[in-house]
């Protein structure tokens, strides 16, 4: 495979500029609203099938927070989404299809991104060139290039970009992390998350025509052009590789941003290695439904991730969550529910009961952390309304390197061998190959652009 070449920024501009009649082009980069304490916060949600739906429905539990806009590429969707925001807020949302006018509308401050995966950077970057605000859902990328490519629209348009990771935003999690930094097991040396999630076979289909009402060349953005076909459509398309990151960069940025941020690590791995497969089914899908990572850093210490797509036991009761390895015990978290043992006798230690509960105060002013994903929605509002990316929980560097982790045992796993990474450059040492996989070639006019 040769390794990709990237498109530039002027290039990009270029062509878009030949497509404007058809209203495919963003308009000059302009600066967004300063919003004050007190200022009613207006926002559009992109993606509004799946997740997008609790999207609108958490940020419309916060005070003085509107939707303007519902945006999405599947029509179909409006009547009944609409119909919802409208009972929710009191006012119907506008609708659109196309997310580019999304950003063209100066009324708007911020946006809620809940795309496939594939669309999430430049999503992102156009957003924040238009002056946005962005929350972004996991994983924040499609690839680990894209990811640091959000990172600098960031910062160089001062916009605030939070990840979609809501644990770190629930306050037994948060208290089980300080937990683990200042101590509480010892050394950490060896953190594991676990996706344990059943997945049926999506069978096979053949490609049919465009339904009406699917501006599928819009939802293709930076893929490939292929034939429309239902089960690279919705939900589905998480298991294609144009499209989806397998279940590790589905369900995986959660808990692997939980380990890594366990293991108190702001760094990538030093050596990566995974191994697996799609075993049981014959279907479409291309991803594996079955894969085991390690992560070594350059200190010895391990980061583990397993993903059982089929039927299985669990690990001391944990399907969906992490377990933490220490010089002295080990921690269970399972959801936001935690619990340690220590010595060879498995002495039962500390745990939610006794300390998850009443941690934060000073870290949450506003009381916006919960015990689920509204508080995470609430400290991205925080943070607008304090003009202060630094007041987020989960920060768009947290979500890049979490779901680079997720995207560098990919990698591994398709090239079916162990690999060394340089974290610092953020490229593989000595390997043209693994570094083609950390970016793609992009659909014009549909291209990240070397400098945002």
């Amino acid at each position: 495979m040769e390794p990709i070449k990237n498109v530039s920024r002027r290039n990009f501009l270029s062509s878009s500029a030949k497509t404007a009649a058809a209203g495919m082009v963003m308009s000059a980069v302009k600066p967004g609203r300063i919003l004050g304490a007190n200022d009613r916060i207006t926002m559009a949600v992109i993606g509004i099938r799946g997740r997008g739906r609790e999207h609108y429905r958490s940020f419309l539990g916060i005070p003085n927070v509107q939707i303007k806009t519902l945006c999405d590429v599947d029509e179909r969707l409006f009547p009944e989404r609409v119909k919802d925001v409208e009972e929710l807020q009191g006012k119907k949302p506008e609708v659109e299809f196309d997310l580019r006018r999304v950003f063209e509308d100066k009324d708007i401050d911020a946006v809620s991104i809940a795309t496939t995966d594939h669309w999430h950077a430049l999503a992102a970057i156009w957003a924040c060139q238009a002056g946005k605000h962005v929350y972004l859902e996991k994983p924040v990328s499609h690839n680990v290039w894209e990811g640091r490519k959000i990172i600098d629209a960031a910062r160089k348009y001062d916009r605030i970009v939070a990840a979609g990771m809501q644990n770190r935003s629930i306050r037994n999690v948060r208290a089980a992390m300080k937990f683990l930094h200042e101590g509480g097991i010892g050394e950490v040396y060896m953190a594991k998350g676990l996706c344990f999630k059943p997945r049926d076979s999506i069978g096979t289909k053949q490609d049919t025509p465009i339904p009406e009402g699917v501006h599928y060349d819009l939802w293709l953005g930076p893929a490939p052009w292929r034939p429309f076909n239902h089960n690279r459509f919705h939900y589905n398309w998480h298991w294609f590789w144009d499209y989806g990151c397998t279940d590790m960069g589905n369900q995986g940025p959660h808990q692997m941003d939980i380990a890594r941020w366990g293991l108190n690590k702001s760094v990538h791995p030093e050596k990566i290695k995974c191994v697996g497969g799609y075993y049981a089914f014959e279907c479409d899908q291309e991803t594996p439904n079955t894969q085991f990572a390690t992560f070594e850093y350059d200190d010895g210490k391990i980061l583990l991730f397993e993903t059982r797509g089929l039927y299985t036991n669990d690990e001391d009761g944990v399907r969906i969550g992490n377990l933490f390895y220490g010089s002295e015990g080990w921690m269970n978290l399972n959801g936001s529910t935690w619990k340690t043992y220590y010595g060879r006798e498995n002495i039962p230690g500390p745990s939610s009961d006794d300390l998850g509960t009443g941690q934060d105060e000073e870290a949450d002013p506003m009381n916006l952390l919960g015990t689920g994903s509204q508080g995470h929605f609430g400290n991205f509002i925080y943070a607008l309304r304090t003009n202060n990316w630094m007041n987020l929980t989960g920060d768009i560097l947290e979500g890049h390197m979490s779901a680079s982790l997720c995207h560098l045992g990919n990698i591994s796993y398709r090239l079916g061998r162990e690999l060394t990474f340089d974290s610092h450059a953020e490229k593989f040492v000595n390997d043209d190959v693994a570094n083609s996989y950390l970016t793609r070639n992009y659909r014009h006019p549909y291209v990240v652009p070397d400098k945002v």
